[in-house]
């Protein structure tokens, strides 16, 4: 199996890989090929060509007719979620239909799901125990700026440093609850692993 993927941020070069591996180790899928990802701006993507040169450049990574495929994880920012991710994909699908392709927005941004876990962070990245999930976790526009605010170590979140600690960190099934955004990441990988839209 391989999964290759783009990404918008420096920070989710090491965090999305880590994600990835988590969900694949608990399916007990041990010797997939997940790609690094490759770096895109989110103006280049959604500007047309752009993820369709992205697109096709992943393909040659990814045998056909393997299981695995190409995953598109980008922020939703002020962007509505489903709006935006099925006319991605529908421009991601007519350049590669041989492949399977899933396009997830992170609603608003890939933290809403850390917040969407608070709970399960503490010790990791200056985080304390005792946080809770706030209300609305995918609604802040500054999530970045939350995990700031809520270190007590003095120092702030930095996504090159802290990203992948918190990806390794953060409870999946609590990040599903609480964010149907990761709800929608969680069953795409599925459907990449699997060929199955159902999780």
């Amino acid at each position: 199996m391989t999964i290759a993927s783009v990404v918008e941020g420096e920070g989710e070069i090491a965090a999305l890989p880590a994600v990835l591996r988590r969900l694949l180790y608990a399916a007990e899928i041990w010797n997939a090929d997940v790609k690094p990802p490759y770096l895109v701006s989110r103006g280049r993507l959604v500007k047309q060509g752009g993820l369709e040169a992205a697109v096709e450049g992943l393909a040659r990574r990814v045998p056909s007719g393997a299981p695995g495929g190409i995953l598109v994880v980008i922020d939703a920012d002020d962007d509505c979620p489903a709006a935006l991710g099925p006319a991605l994909l529908k421009r991601a699908e007519a350049v590669r239909p041989d492949r399977r392709i899933a396009v997830v927005l992170a609603n608003r941004e890939f933290e809403a799901w850390f917040l969407a876990a608070a709970p399960s962070l503490g010790g990791r990245a200056g985080l304390p125990g005792g946080l809770t999930v706030p209300e609305n976790s995918e609604q802040p526009r500054d999530c970045k700026g939350w995990l700031t605010r809520h270190r007590t170590d003095g120092g702030s979140y930095r996504p090159r440093v802290d990203q992948a600690a918190l990806a390794d960190a953060f409870d999946l099934e609590m990040a599903r609850a609480n964010a149907p955004s990761f709800d929608k990441f969680f069953r795409d990988v599925h459907y990449l692993m699997t060929g199955e839209r159902d999780a």
